[in-house]
């Protein structure tokens, strides 16, 4: 591990092999437009869009000591725009099957089957007898 977790516990921070494998995929950085303090470390930065990622919280929540959430989030959208995620989604891949296989035949894209919002009031199936509600035993007496 890292010396420098960035004041986060040791699970949110990346380790040194993973590290060494993104830190060659990282674009480089645009030009500051103006002077003032030196550009974010990039492994700080991956840091912390990857604890915004894994542990879902909003930007401004980001934990002081990861960077400023401002800076932070530039940087996401400055490797968004550049592809940097596409690209590491894609190495990860590559690696996983190089490790594991992958059937390049079958694959499927991530959905998610849910009730429609606001849906099913109008059209339900209505209880047998008025006093019955739904998913309640009939009365016994």
């Amino acid at each position: 591990m890292s010396k420098d977790n960035y004041g986060v516990a040791e699970k949110y921070t990346i380790p040194d092999k993973l590290w060494e494998e993104i830190q060659g995929l990282i674009p480089k950085g645009e030009a500051k437009k103006k002077s003032g303090r030196p550009r974010m470390d990039n492994r700080q930065a991956f840091t912390a869009i990857a604890y915004v990622l894994r542990t879902g919280c909003q930007w401004n929540a980001l934990p002081r000591s990861l960077g400023a959430s401002s800076t932070v989030h530039d940087r996401f959208q400055e490797w968004q725009r550049a592809g940097f995620f596409e690209l590491l989604w894609r190495e990860g891949l590559y690696a996983y099957d190089e490790l594991e296989g992958l059937d390049w035949e079958w694959l499927a894209m991530d959905g998610a089957i849910t009730k429609a919002p606001l849906g099913g009031k109008r059209h339900r199936r209505e209880p047998h007898r008025p006093q019955q509600k739904r998913n309640e035993a009939e009365y016994a007496g």
